[in-house]
C-alpha cells in the first residue's frame, strides 16, 4: 500500500485525515498519523483498518527520518516554523511534501534542490493561504483570457461563529489560534494600493479604518486591512493594478470595540505585568488607567475612552467581566496580550454544540472592450460540529485533495510551489465544490473611485 504520513494531529487535521481514510480502499492507501500525543493521533484514526497512529518527537532526528523514509508522501500540519526540518528530510529521502503554511525564506531556499530531485513541495494549500489563491486565480485567469485588464482586486476572509451559535454582543468566538487574534495587525504597518495611491495604516489606527461588505444570505460584515497586500501583485500577476487590498472579516462593530483594547495597551506582548498571577481581571483593567482616589475603575475607563454609559461598546466590555474583582488571571509573568487572551477565552471559547463559519469574498474589477465591470465572488462554509469544523474542512480538504493528486501524478510541477497555476487549482476547486465548499459569483457595479483623477 502507499503510505501517506501526516505529521500533526491538531484540530485542522480532522477533515484531512477522514478524507484520505475514506479514499484508502479505492486508492490503495495507508494513512500514518504522527503526533507527539499518541492518544490524539489515535482519536483521528478512529480504529480504521487502513490507518496507523504513531508517537513522533519531531526534534528526534532518528524518529523523524525513520517515519519519513517509510512514506510515499509527507503532509506537515505542524506550525509553520517547524516545517523546515521535515522539508530537509523529504529532500534527503526523495519524498514529495504538502503544507498549508506560507512559504518561509528557509523553505524557498530549497527550491533549486527540490527541482533537481524532481520533487513537489506544495505549500499554501489550506484556506488562507490556499483556497484564496485558487479561487482568485481562477477568476483572474478567466478575465485575462477574455482580453480584460484587471483594475481592482480586493480579498477578504474570516473565521467566525455560525449564526445559530452567535450568542454574544461581539458576534465572535475563537475558531482558530486565540493568540493570533489578540496579536493581529502587529509587527508592521498595513499597506495596500487604492486607485494607484499607496496607503498605509499604522497599528494604532488599524481597527478604525474598516471596509464594509455584504454576503448574500448572511448580511453585513466589516474587514480590517491585512499587513501586506502588496506582495500579491507579483504572485497574482497584477503588477499594474490600481487597487489591491486584502482584509480580515468580522461582524460589523467588532473592530470599533476591539480598538478599545488597542488604545488601552492590552494587546501589547512586549513586556511582563508585575504580579500577574495574583491579579484580578479588575486589577488588570485598572493597571492601564490613571490613578484617582475617588473614581471607580469603570468611571475612569469610560472617561478615558469617552464611552457613554448607554453605548453598546460599554455593554460589550461588561460582558467580558473586565471589571470582575473575584476572577484571577492566574498566569505567572504574563504579558498584557497573554492576560487579555485568558480573559477572552472565558467568553469566546466555542461550546460543545457550537458551530463555526468561514466567510471569504473576492471583488474583481476589470476593463473589457472599453467598459468597466466587477465580479463579486463569495463563499460561506459552516462547520458540522466541534470535530469537523468549517476551519478543519477549509484547511484540511484542499491539503488532502492536493496530496492525493500529487501521489497519483496528476500534479507534476516540481519545486517549492503554491497553487496558482490552472493545472493545480482547477481540479482541486472542482472537488472542493463536490464537498460543499462553493463560491457564488455575481456581476456588480464597478466600485472604482475615479481612475482618471489625480485626487485621492
Amino acid at each position: 500500500m502507499r503510505n501517506i504520513l501526516i505529521i500533526g494531529a491538531g484540530k485542522s487535521s480532522s477533515s484531512l485525515i477522514t478524507y484520505l481514510l475514506n479514499k484508502s480502499a479505492s486508492e490503495n492507501l495507508h494513512i500514518i498519523v504522527a503526533d507527539v500525543s499518541l492518544e490524539q493521533a489515535k482519536n483521528k484514526i478512529q480504529q480504521h483498518t487502513n490507518g496507523t497512529a504513531i508517537s513522533l518527537n519531531i526534534f528526534n532526528d532518528t524518529e523523524r527520518a525513520t517515519a519519513i523514509k517509510n512514506a510515499s508522501i509527507v503532509v506537515s500540519m505542524l506550525p509553520a516554523h517547524l516545517h523546515i526540518n521535515i522539508a530537509k528530510d523529504c529532500l534527503k529521502y526523495g519524498k514529495n511534501m504538502v503544507t498549508a503554511s506560507y512559504i518561509s525564506k528557509e523553505m524557498q531556499a530549497l527550491d533549486t534542490d527540490v527541482k533537481t530531485k524532481g520533487l513537489t513541495f506544495l505549500n499554501e494549500i489550506g484556506l488562507d493561504p490556499g483556497i484564496d489563491h485558487m479561487s482568485a486565480m481562477q477568476i483572474i485567469d478567466r478575465i485575462s483570457e477574455q482580453g480584460g485588464k484587471m483594475l481592482l482586486f480586493e480579498s477578504f476572509c474570516g473565521g467566525l461563529v455560525a449564526p445559530e451559535s452567535d450568542d454574544n454582543l461581539w458576534n465572535y468566538k475563537f475558531t482558530w489560534n486565540p493568540r493570533n487574534v489578540v496579536l493581529a495587525g502587529q509587527g508592521g504597518v498595513s499597506k495596500f494600493i487604492q486607485e494607484g495611491k499607496y496607503k498605509y495604516i499604522p497599528y494604532h489606527k488599524l481597527f478604525r479604518r474598516t471596509e464594509l461588505l455584504n454576503i448574500d444570505g448572511f448580511g453585513k460584515f466589516e474587514a480590517y486591512a491585512n499587513r501586506d497586500s502588496l506582495k500579491y501583485r507579483n504572485i497574482y500577476g497584477l503588477e499594474n493594478i490600481l487597487t489591491l487590498y486584502r482584509g480580515t472579516i468580522r461582524r460589523v462593530g467588532f473592530s470599533k470595540a476591539w480598538n478599545i483594547f488597542v488604545q488601552l495597551g492590552m494587546t501589547d506582548d512586549s513586556y511582563i505585568i508585575e504580579d500577574s498571577e495574583t491579579m484580578s481581571y479588575r486589577d488588570f483593567t485598572n493597571s492601564f488607567l490613571a490613578y484617582n482616589p475617588y473614581d471607580s475603575v469603570e468611571l475612569k475607563l469610560r472617561h478615558y475612552l469617552k464611552i457613554d454609559q448607554d453605548d453598546i461598546l460599554w455593554e460589550k466590555l461588561l460582558e467580558l467581566n473586565l471589571f470582575d474583582a473575584t476572577k484571577k488571571v492566574g498566569l505567572k509573568n504574563a504579558t498584557p496580550a497573554q492576560i487579555l487572551e485568558k480573559i477572552l477565552k472565558d467568553s469566546w471559547t466555542l461550546k460543545e454544540n457550537d458551530k463555526d463559519m468561514i466567510v471569504m469574498q473576492h471583488l474583481f474589477g476589470y476593463e473589457l472592450n472599453g467598459k468597466q465591470h466587477q465580479i463579486e465572488s463569495s463563499m460561506v462554509c459552516i462547520g458540522d460540529n466541534q470535530t469537523y469544523t468549517a476551519m478543519a474542512k477549509t484547511v484540511g480538504l484542499p491539503v488532502a485533495i492536493a496530496t492525493l493528486k500529487i501521489l497519483n501524478k496528476q500534479i507534476k510541477t516540481t519545486g517549492v510551489i503554491i497553487p496558482i497555476k490552472k493545472n493545480i487549482y482547477e481540479p482541486i476547486l472542482k472537488e472542493l465544490e463536490e464537498n460543499g465548499i462553493v463560491f457564488k459569483h455575481k456581476n456588480t457595479t464597478y466600485l472604482g473611485y475615479n481612475p482618471e483623477s489625480i485626487i485621492g
